[in-house]
């Protein structure tokens, strides 16, 4: 079988109704006779409209999903892998255990959707427009958001380990309890923030620009430290 002849066949595996992709009951998420789920590897779905569908249990490797609808979709325990959604508008989605693991994401839209319990491991974003976003208990780390705009946005609790936020602009946002270890923030807009016990490189933090966040002793004790400071504490006993 020919290259072209196999694409095709890969994308008719994911548009027909047989596989689930309509939204109702039957393969959708389903393993096969050998216990196995099926990969969509490789497939282009550029300008598909998937609008509105739900998929539970898909796997995608190696897939374009460039300029496609996805508005509305919601996704349960869906793994894409290394899929470009360049363009794509995923506004209004809503994903549970999903994970969207080195994908692309530049110029799409993903304002009013949810993430929860996902993971964005080492995934990129450029030029997206992200805001209103509710994401919790979500694994961020690796990934890429060098200016990002996700102000007043709740990022508590997030892993955020050795992820690039260089001049992203989470001004107002809460970090409280995120784990930042090992990021970058050269440049990162903090203000008014929310730092309380998170897990934050001191001097990370100290090429930030901070004015106004709201941290707890031993990141301001780090911080302080950072700057060449001495702190005493005094008497702890």
């Amino acid at each position: 079988m020919n290259a072209d002849a196999t694409e095709l066949g890969r994308a008719s595996t994911l548009e027909s109704p047989a596989a689930g992709f309509d939204g109702e009951a039957g393969l959708d998420g389903e393993a096969g006779l050998d216990g196995a789920v099926e990969v969509v590897d490789g497939a282009d779905f550029t300008d598909q409209v998937f609008a509105g569908e739900r998929w539970t249990g898909r796997r995608f490797v190696d897939c374009r999903f460039t300029e496609a609808d996805l508005r509305g979709l919601v996704t349960e325990r869906c793994e894409f892998t290394e899929c470009d959604f360049t363009g794509a508008d995923l506004g209004e989605s809503h994903h549970r255990g999903t994970a969207l693991r080195t994908c692309v994401f530049t110029r799409a839209t993903l304002t009013g959707s949810t993430l929860t319990a996902c993971s964005l491991l080492g995934s990129q974003f450029t030029d997206c427009r992200l805001r209103p976003l509710t994401i919790t208990d979500t694994d961020l780390s690796l990934a890429s958001l060098g200016g990002v705009d996700l102000r007043n946005t709740n990022l508590a609790g997030l892993r955020l380990r050795e992820a690039n936020l260089v001049s992203a602009d989470l001004r107002g946002a809460s970090l409280r309890g995120a784990n930042l270890s090992g990021a970058r923030l050269s440049g990162t807009r903090l203000e008014g923030a929310d730092l309380r016990d998170a897990l934050i490189d001191a001097s990370a933090l100290a090429t930030a620009r901070v004015a106004g966040a709201t941290v707890d002793m031993s990141i301001a004790v780090g911080f302080a430290r950072a700057h060449g400071l001495v702190v005493d504490l005094g008497d702890q006993n």
